[in-house]
């Protein structure tokens, strides 16, 4: 059974910095896509940041230079380090696997996914 646990959500003031983390097992985690996504009030879940299997990662514009997505596969962890955080990065995060099939990561439909943890920047 695919499990994805994530930690490291809370609340910060504007500028500062968060780093989350998901532990998952189940499966081959070196050979899956993972992804963070993030979904808040009254909005749709957005993709913020994806790591193929390769380690090449790709974020949404608007957390280019302030997010950063890494992956231990020997761990079987995968984390999101969010410096220079701003009101507007307030949401649930959550991180997401999905097979890998040769394609981009940020271009699949993720299978499976996390519980979530809050994310809270205040101004």
């Amino acid at each position: 059974q695919v499990q994805l646990v994530e930690s490291g959500g809370g609340s910060v003031q504007a500028g500062g910095s968060l780093r989350l983390s998901c532990a998952v097992s189940g499966y081959t985690y070196s050979s899956y896509c993972m992804g963070w996504f993030r979904q808040a009030p009254g909005k749709e879940r957005e993709g913020v940041a994806y790591i193929d299997t390769d380690g090449s990662t790709s974020y949404a514009d608007s957390v280019k230079g302030r997010f950063i997505i890494s992956r231990d596969n020997a761990k079987n962890t995968l984390y999101l380090q969010m410096d220079s955080l701003k009101p507007e990065d307030t949401a649930m995060y959550y991180c997401a696997a999905t097979p890998w099939f040769g394609d981009m990561c940020s271009r699949y439909v993720y299978a499976f996914w996390g519980q979530g943890t809050q994310v809270t920047v205040s101004s």
